[in-house]
């Protein structure tokens, strides 16, 4: 299958290697021509096909892919949640299995043309032989959401990751060509951060005395804060251009460092648009790609119209940020192994049935949690605030993304 999005790529046939053969799709830049009604892209031609000749590819930086959770009875059970490799072994749930599209990532760069020598990272599907049907499908709608949301007439989002090109090889694959923004993700940011915690604490290294220990507290804060806010800006745009992500997570945050001296220079980028929704009205009654099982959530929240269904698609983006800020707000705090997100997600949902007082109430007793505690009580509690409010069980009453943007505990001075 050539990877096509329509009205924005064709094909022809060369090559890029030796050994891969490639089908070209386009080049995107920001030269764009929209439709003002239908927002729909018209390529200029003359500057935006390229040959696939034009990519040059580097090392294996790494592989991801998906868990379902088939046996966990949560708000979101049998949710798709995406892993980085590792992490399978280190879940508390019983039954989790993977899922059969494994994903790759290659660095690269650009060699021909005005852009020569811009780096690149390449995420390639699987063909059909391997992935089946699905992988192609994930490919082709990651495409067509960033080309719909880099032809945008609100213009180019600083947060959400810049995708330049793609071709497919004999093998069916299917390869993406993104920007080099950075290689670690929001996940690699809280592993590192927690084993930083672990190692403080073991006998062999001397305790920090406080003035240092709370300076790191604040880096670590400000660093959270900004990374959070920089992944809901980048939602808030999504929304505003009638697209969901679903499948947010700590793992499809892109981050340009993890130095948390360096906040100041912070900017997290959203990825991940496999699983994307096109919320236009015109499209809520279409085909259902990867649609049907959040329809059929809306369905038994009592969401029934274009408008109900479409808000209830934007307030389960938010329920799910909001689970991304608990993790952020509990593992970068603790140790190692003392937390994750499933565990966590369990802790919320089943046990305190998203009672975040409670759920304070229970954390304040455990000295593991105290820092995690200590950062959400920032500016009178305002952490616990914005929680409960993006994880309330009635979805009519959950902030839009914009609001979480510019709350109180992401634009005061809490620090």
């Amino acid at each position: 299958m050539l990877l096509t999005a329509r009205d924005c790529f064709s094909s022809s046939s060369c090559s890029l290697l030796p050994w891969l053969s490639r089908k070209p799709i386009f080049f995107l830049s920001k030269k764009l021509r929209v439709c003002p009604r239908t927002r729909s892209t018209r390529l200029c031609r003359a500057s935006l096909i390229t040959s696939p000749d034009s990519f040059e590819v580097g090392r294996l930086i790494g592989s991801y892919g998906f868990m379902n959770v088939t046996s966990y009875s949560g708000f979101q059970s049998g949710a798709d949640l995406e892993y980085s490799s590792g992490d399978l072994g280190q879940l508390r749930v019983q039954d989790v299995g993977e899922g059969s599209v494994k994903i790759r990532l290659y660095e690269g760069r650009i060699a021909q043309g005005p852009f020569k020598g811009s780096r690149v990272i390449f995420k390639v599907y699987p063909g059909q032989r391997a992935g089946g049907l699905e992988a192609d499908m994930m490919a082709a709608n990651e495409l067509n959401a960033h080309a719909f949301l880099q032809s945008s007439s609100e213009g180019i989002c600083k947060n959400l990751l810049t995708l330049l090109g793609g071709f497919e090889t004999k093998t069916g694959e299917q390869w993406l060509a993104f920007r080099n923004d950075g290689i670690y993700s929001g996940a690699d940011f809280a592993k590192v951060s927690s084993e930083k915690i672990s190692r403080s604490r073991s006998l062999e290294e001397k305790p920090w005395n406080p003035f240092e220990q709370e300076q790191a507290f604040k880096r670590r804060s400000y660093f959270v804060i900004k990374l959070f806010q920089g992944a809901m800006s980048g939602l808030a745009y999504m929304h505003n251009c009638e697209r969901l992500h679903q499948s947010l997570g700590p793992a499809s945050i892109v981050l340009n460092t993890m130095v948390e001296r360096d906040a100041a220079y912070l900017v997290p980028r959203l990825r991940d648009l496999a699983f994307s929704v096109d919320i236009r009205f015109s499209y809520l009654e279409g085909p259902r790609t990867f649609s049907e099982d959040l329809w059929r959530r809306a369905s038994s929240a009592g969401a029934f119209t274009p408008m109900e269904k479409r808000a209830f698609g934007i307030a389960d983006d938010i329920y799910e940020a909001g689970l991304l800020f608990a993790y952020l707000a509990f593992v970068p705090f603790c140790e190692a192994g003392i937390v994750d997100s499933l565990s966590l997600q369990r802790l919320l949902e089943s046990t305190f049935k998203l009672d975040l007082v409670a759920t304070r109430e229970y954390c304040l007793a455990d000295d593991r949690l105290s820092e995690a505690v200590k950062f959400l009580d920032l500016a009178d509690g305002a952490g616990w605030e914005l929680l409960q409010a993006m994880l309330n069980p009635d979805f009519r009453k959950r902030p839009i993304a914009e609001a979480v943007v510019n709350h109180r505990f992401l634009t005061a001075n809490v620090i």
